[in-house]
C-alpha cells in the first residue's frame, strides 16, 4: 500500500523560510509524478508544484514567482519543497501527492497534510 509522509510544516514569519519533506513508501515503481498541493481555511485546494521523475520537470503554481523549489531527495521517491520569502497568505495545509504513469493529469495518493503558518 503506497503511503506518502510529510514533514516539515510549521510556524514562521513573514520573509522567512521552510522546507517541506515528502516521502513514499509501498509500490511506488509505477509514479510518474510527485508534488504538492494547499488548502488555506474556506479556500479550495489549489496547485503549488510538481516534479516528474522521467524528464526531471519542475512546474509551479502561478503565485509561486520563483518564491519555491522543488526537488527530488536523491536516492529515494521523495521530493521536497523549499520555501522561501514566505508571506502570511502563503499560510495552508500543504499536501503530498503522486500521480502513476499512463494516466495524465491525475494524481492518485494523497498525503495527510502538513500545517504551514506565517505571521506578520
Amino acid at each position: 500500500q503506497v503511503q506518502l509522509t510529510e514533514s516539515g510544516g510549521g510556524t514562521v514569519q513573514a520573509g522567512g523560510s521552510l522546507t517541506l519533506s515528502c516521502a513514499a513508501s509501498g509500490p511506488t515503481r509505477n509514479f510518474y509524478k510527485m508534488g504538492w498541493f494547499r488548502q488555506a481555511p474556506g479556500k479550495e485546494r489549489e496547485f503549488v508544484a510538481s516534479f516528474t521523475f522521467s524528464g526531471r520537470e519542475s512546474t509551479y503554481g502561478d503565485f509561486v514567482q520563483g518564491r519555491f523549489t522543488i526537488s527530488r531527495d536523491s536516492g529515494r521517491i521523495a521530493v521536497n519543497l523549499q520555501m522561501t520569502g514566505l508571506l502570511p497568505e502563503d499560510t495552508a495545509t500543504y499536501y503530498c501527492a503522486a500521480g502513476l504513469r499512463g494516466s495524465a493529469g491525475a494524481w492518485h495518493y494523497w498525503g495527510q497534510g502538513t500545517p504551514v503558518i506565517v505571521s506578520p
